[in-house]
């Protein structure tokens, strides 16, 4: 898959997927020749042969494992094994045995494996590393060569009672990319719909882009959920009740919050959810995809498990980590419940879809009528700009509702109040910057330079001006703008116009002070992040900054 960073708090560790290649084509495919590792590479080429995908096949064998149990065991072996030089025999027979012998096996799941690729028309190639069998398939998972990670959620060693295999376990907290868990070796994903489990986080966004482009190659129909739990508060305050003496319940006004929670927050919620289900139906609108919509009530693992039956799913897609996950966590409550409780297949995606704010806004974020009034006041001709600042305002700060205060705000901010006096501090200057004016021959033409490198500075929303902000002034002819690749248009076409010039500036003079000839993609990239935290500056100080992101 081709990866497209954003920058994004939410996702910091995510992969954004370009939306055209949301089928993935690299899958490696973890072997044992349990019935779930041998659905696992059917499914892999299932999905790969709709892709003119590839597919490597992973054997891990431990004969170092092997080797040091023969040696732990050899104390407790009859008397007559013992004698030194029938020891040292059978050490090497075991030794031989063993290496050989596994390699044997390794090879032999290979050829049943490359036999069924050259059958579908795909290429198949091999990996039989020695080792611990979840630390080499991470290894490999990590190399960037693959899309998508297919595994048996039990191997050889299930038992009636298991509820997910160690290694399986192991390798779907710490893969960086999708991982497919096969639960029902006799259920295939094309069997019944693909379900998504929605809940706002980009993540689930990117599940619900892999849906669409899976179930348009296999053939089946696509299902998306959003699941909340509007009983948990109920039971936290009756459990703090219990615990509460009068006096403090009256503080606490109990009763109050209670009521709060019942009426307001939990039917708020009920909101949030079916708002994600409206941008799923946006989202397949646009994929020109049949998606059936439901809202679930519940825990979320336990009521999607429930929906998986109803429907017969073949599979559900989540998220690796849902909308409150941080930095440090590895994999969602949710997601690591559902490894364990489906009746189908799971698939953990990794990858990250942002989904556009134009998209966003209408479907999560509603105005008042007095907002709405009172953007009846500003111009015409600067009310769709006006009105695009205060909903990228709103949705970066988690409102859902417009108010005439929020835009009181967003006008304080981004447009604050000029007075007689002076509104701007003059910038700082450095030793490098001053130096480069103070180069200058003619006094009449440094002045002007000076003043060009200072509105550029504001430009970029720097607080100091630096060589960057002189360089592009000085000599003769001023210094020619850099080229742009098609990918770096690509990516400033994707930032609102309202802020798309300044950041095409902040871009170039990133590109310049750089030495580039050409915008590329990275350096886009990086100029669009500069813009993005020099917006935060702007709306933590209440100044006007550079609101390019």
């Amino acid at each position: 898959m081709a990866l497209i960073s954003t920058a994004s708090s939410s996702t910091s560790d995510a992969s954004v997927v370009d939306a055209r290649t949301w089928l993935p084509k690299r899958f490696l495919v973890a072997l044992d020749a349990s019935d779930h590792a041998n659905r696992a590479l059917k499914e892999a080429i299932r999905v790969g042969h709709c892709a003119s995908g590839t597919v490597m096949g992973i054997h891990v064998y431990a004969a170092k494992l092997h080797d040091r149990r023969f040696q732990q065991m050899e104390a407790g072996l009859p008397e007559r094994y013992r004698e030194e030089k029938t020891l040292e025999s059978q050490r090497e027979i075991h030794g031989d045995l063993i290496t050989r012998g596994l390699k044997i096996v390794s090879d032999s799941y290979h050829d049943i494996a490359e036999r069924a690729c050259i059958d579908a028309g795909l290429s198949y190639r091999r990996l039989s590393p020695e080792g611990k069998n979840y630390g080499r398939i991470i290894e490999a998972a990590c190399s960037g060569d693959f899309d998508v990670l297919a595994l048996g959620a039990f191997g050889l060693g299930v038992a009636p009672e298991s509820l997910i295999g160690t290694v399986c376990d192991r390798v779907v907290r710490r893969s960086p990319i999708d991982v497919l868990v096969i639960r029902n070796p006799e259920r295939s994903i094309a069997t019944g719909p693909l379900v998504v489990g929605l809940d706002g986080s980009p993540r689930s966004f990117g599940a619900l882009q892999t849906a669409f482009a899976v179930a348009r190659a296999v053939g089946t129909s696509v299902h998306a959920v959003a699941a909340f739990d509007p009983f948990y508060h109920y039971v936290a305050f009756k459990k703090i009740s219990e615990g509460l003496s009068e006096e403090a319940a009256r503080r606490f006004r109990f009763k109050e919050q209670e009521l709060l929670h019942e009426e307001i927050i939990d039917h708020g919620l009920a909101e949030v959810y079916r708002s994600y289900l409206d941008i799923a139906r946006t989202l397949a609108q646009e994929a020109d995809v049949m998606l059936t919509c439901e809202l679930l009530v519940g825990k979320p693992h336990r009521v999607i498990t429930q929906y998986l039956e109803k429907v017969s799913a073949g599979a559900v897609l989540v998220g690796k980590t849902g909308i409150h996950a941080d930095d440090g966590l590895d994999i969602g409550g949710t997601s690591e419940n559902l490894v364990r409780t489906a009746s189908c297949q799971v698939w953990i995606v990794a990858s990250a879809f942002m989904v556009p704010l134009e998209v966003i806004a209408p479907l999560t974020i509603i105005w008042t009528p007095e907002a709405e009034q009172k953007m009846e006041r500003v111009p015409k001709a600067a009310r769709n700009m006006v009105r695009g600042a205060i909903l990228r305002y709103a949705h970066t700060k988690g409102h859902t509702v417009v108010t005439t205060s929020l835009i009181d705000e967003v006008t304080q901010r981004f447009c604050p109040a000029r007075s007689d006096g002076p509104q701007e501090t003059p910038p700082a200057w450095s030793d490098e910057a001053t130096a480069l004016i103070e180069g200058i021959a003619n006094r009449i033409g440094a002045a002007t330079t000076r003043l060009h490198a200072e509105k550029r500075a504001r430009l970029l929303g720097a607080r100091t001006v630096s060589v960057v902000h002189v360089q592009p002034f000085l000599g003769r002819e001023p210094m020619s703008a850099p080229r742009w690749t098609a990918a770096a248009l690509a990516r400033l076409a994707r930032i609102p116009a309202l802020v798309r010039a300044a950041s095409r500036v902040r871009i170039e003079a990133l590109a310049q002070a750089q030495g580039a000839g050409e915008v590329t993609w990275e350096i886009a990239e990086a100029g669009i992040a500069q813009s993005l935290d020099a917006m935060e500056e702007a709306m933590v100080g209440g100044g006007h900054g550079n609101s390019d992101g």
